[in-house]
């Protein structure tokens, strides 16, 4: 339909009932931009309506040579809705009327650059997926005010954020350059033994607790590397050596007095299995995809879980080889957060000693000497920490700065010097040496690989009342499925709640299509239709070509530990 239309639409039920809206549903072209009308809320008050504004992709000028291979295509997708979310700032005028009357959004990033279904870039059209609230007063139909938002703000918005001539082509470039330079930077990482680079020059701090952005002023200090553990990668834009800091496969602590900038480092590398904006400071800070932070959490769910590696049999004869619990301690936790991790592929674990249960971690000789091994359960992880990667082949990288006996298991001590890295592993080792620990090893058996689970598909619903579906995210680390609330506090590499939204509907994804096999196995399922058709098919309610919701693309690990953390489901050990 066309423009004149759908003008002639709004002016028709002008003044009616909000629900007149629902009429109005479906595509009109506006000349050089099509506007979609896909979902129409109910109610003013309601979640507002979903929407598109789609652009011919030569009609707007997009250099194909940006989205010419999937780390450009993401990026450029990414800095599009960045760039329409400044728009609507500047175009649209905000309330129109009673409740979400007006209000225009997209789902735009933070620091990271995560896939996300907020727009779509093709060989045929360019897209912007957007919310708008449908103008009203009171519960009736402003037909005017609609007029105005449909036919003049939302065209308007389309062409300053889709045409080339308008969105800043040199901006585009440089965005999805830096992208694809830190995806090819990751991926140099395998060959060269390493599970992390972090460049020289990098900003590492963030300007508070409150905000990721990067610190500013005099006092920053950029990294460089000790030229001992510094290595050169291959950039690509510009081309030529990159030099930083490699931190190798095996076991690395990162050391150092207090305030000195330990936890900043480990911050840095956890957040680079995703790539940043220009301008962040970690744009060249880049991890192994399969690096997972694990942390203690009190009070998790476990579900059949073997810890039986770091937890002994526990009082009353309960064993820990399928273990389960509504409320685990530190410990418990801790150590099935990394067995589950092993469990679904991660390859390098990332831990701080200021977020683990520090009987978990180290156990001394004087405490060896007063509680004996037969009294305690635990296998300390100092015990452990060289097995996962010589039996394993999982790296560990760990911040500690309370305990000398980790200095035997290093293959390289990183101390941080005024947030200045230095190498300080030599020393390490020849203290070990020359201060032999007293502590004695707590290894009752050999280190095994953990036993597959399977998923129980009744114990996975998403329903609530009425509805088959329903999921809400109230925080990044806050998602409710169904009647269940999950915290996800304790799962530190969500970033965006559109992950967290991608979470939950992912969980019900897996229940829906869950066939035979293992939780890695179905996320190995998952992830493959992920990379074939996109993230629109986490919406279990839309149809093909339509607006499916905001959701960023999450890894497969926060997606198995949301389910490892729905206190509904059952997961049953193949052992």
């Amino acid at each position: 339909m066309s423009a004149s239309a759908l003008e002639s639409e709004l002016r028709r039920i002008d003044r009616r009932g909000y629900r007149a809206y629902k009429d109005i549903a479906g595509a009109y072209d506006l000349g050089d931009v099509v506007l979609f009308i896909d979902h129409v809320q109910g109610d003013p008050f309601a979640a507002p309506s979903k929407l598109r504004l789609r652009v011919d992709t030569q009609r707007a000028g997009i250099d194909p040579a940006l989205f010419d291979n999937r780390a450009r295509r993401v990026a450029l997708e990414d800095y599009l809705a960045r760039v329409a979310r400044r728009v609507i700032h500047d175009v649209c005028r905000g309330a129109r009327g009673s409740g979400k009357s007006g209000a225009v959004g997209i789902d735009a990033g933070g620091q990271e650059v995560l896939e996300r279904t907020a727009a779509v870039v093709t060989e045929d059209f360019v897209e912007l997926r957007i919310t708008a609230g449908l103008p009203a007063a009171g519960r009736s139909v402003l037909a005017r005010e609609a007029i105005a938002l449909l036919l003049d703000d939302l065209p308007a918005v389309a062409r300053l954020s889709l045409y080339a001539d308008e969105l800043g082509a040199a901006e585009a470039r440089r965005f999805v350059d830096t992208v694809e330079d830190q995806a090819h930077l990751r991926a140099q990482l395998a060959e060269r033994g390493l599970v992390a680079f972090v460049a020289d020059g990098s900003i590492l701090p963030r300007a508070s607790g409150a905000s990721d952005r990067p610190l500013s002023g005099k006092d920053v200090v950029p990294f460089v590397a000790p030229d001992s553990l510094a290595v050169e990668l291959e950039g690509l834009h510009p081309p030529g050596p990159v030099r930083g800091l490699g931190v190798r496969r095996g076991v690395t602590l990162i050391v150092g007095g207090g305030y000195h900038g330990k936890s900043t480092l480990l911050s840095a590398l956890q957040r680079g299995v995703y790539d940043h904006v220009p301008g962040d400071g970690r744009e060249r800070v880049v991890t192994d995809a399969r690096s997972v932070k694990i942390r203690a959490e009190d009070g998790r769910r476990i579900a059949s879980v073997d810890i039986s590696p770091f937890i002994g049999a526990l009082p009353q004869g309960r064993t820990t080889t399928s273990f389960t619990t509504d409320d685990a301690s530190g410990s418990t936790s801790q150590a099935a957060s990394i067995v589950e991790a092993i469990e679904v592929g991660a390859t390098t674990l990332l831990l701080d000693e200021d977020t683990s249960a520090t009987n978990f971690m180290v156990r001394d000789a004087r405490m060896q000497a007063l509680v004996h091994r037969d009294d305690e359960p635990i296998t300390p992880f100092v015990d452990r920490v060289r097995e996962l990667f010589d039996a394993l082949g999982v790296s560990t990288v760990l911040v500690m700065g309370g305990s000398g006996d980790y200095f035997d298991q290093a293959d390289t001590v990183i101390q941080m010097d005024a947030y200045a890295p230095r190498d300080v592993t030599a020393r390490a080792h020849a203290i070990a040496e020359a201060h032999a620990t007293a502590r004695q090893r707590e290894v009752r058996a050999p280190l095994t690989a953990p036993h597959p689970r399977e998923i129980e598909r009744r114990t996975i619903s998403a329903a609530r009342g009425k509805r088959d579906v329903k999921i809400d995210v109230r925080a990044v680390d806050r998602l409710t499925f169904g009647t269940t609330d999950v915290d996800l506090g304790g799962v530190e590499q969500l970033v965006d709640p559109s992950q967290t939204r991608a979470v939950g509907y992912a969980l019900e994804a897996l229940r829906r299509d869950l066939e035979d096999g293992t939780l890695a196995e179905a996320l190995d399922r998952l992830e493959a239709r992920f990379d074939e058709d996109g993230l629109d098919l986490l919406d279990p309610f839309v149809r093909a070509g339509r607006h499916p919701g905001h959701f960023a693309r999450p890894r497969r690990f926060e997606i198995a530990a949301a389910l490892n953390r729905l206190r509904s489901a059952r997961l049953v050990s193949r052992s």
